[in-house]
């Protein structure tokens, strides 16, 4: 998985995948682990479901709980704002965005 997702994030392409009750539609910016051992998905959700009622916005994804993961041909093409590539959840980042690649 952790191919599959850093593929996304070096090419910038949308990310498909079932999480927590529903489809999501996100962003990936930054994957990697987190200080309890778990790993971490960092992304911008753009649509579909969500259990807060905000179906758009920064999600932190815990990566056992998603499922059926697709890569998409949608690319993005900006940093959306308040991104940080030094993700203060992660204690070791497998891969992300740089502000400056972007």
């Amino acid at each position: 998985m952790k191919r599959i997702i850093c593929e996304a994030i070096k090419g910038k392409k949308v990310l498909t995948f079932y999480y927590d009750g529903g489809n999501r539609r996100t962003e990936p910016y930054c994957y990697g682990r987190g200080k309890k051992g778990n790993d971490f998905l960092r992304a911008y959700q753009i649509s579909g479901y969500s259990r807060s009622g905000n179906p758009q916005g920064w999600k932190l994804f815990i990566m056992s709980k998603l499922s059926s993961i697709i890569i998409t041909d949608e690319t993005f093409n900006k940093i959306r704002p308040k991104y940080n590539p030094k993700d203060p959840q992660m204690s070791t980042i497998y891969c992300k965005i740089e502000k400056t690649s972007v």
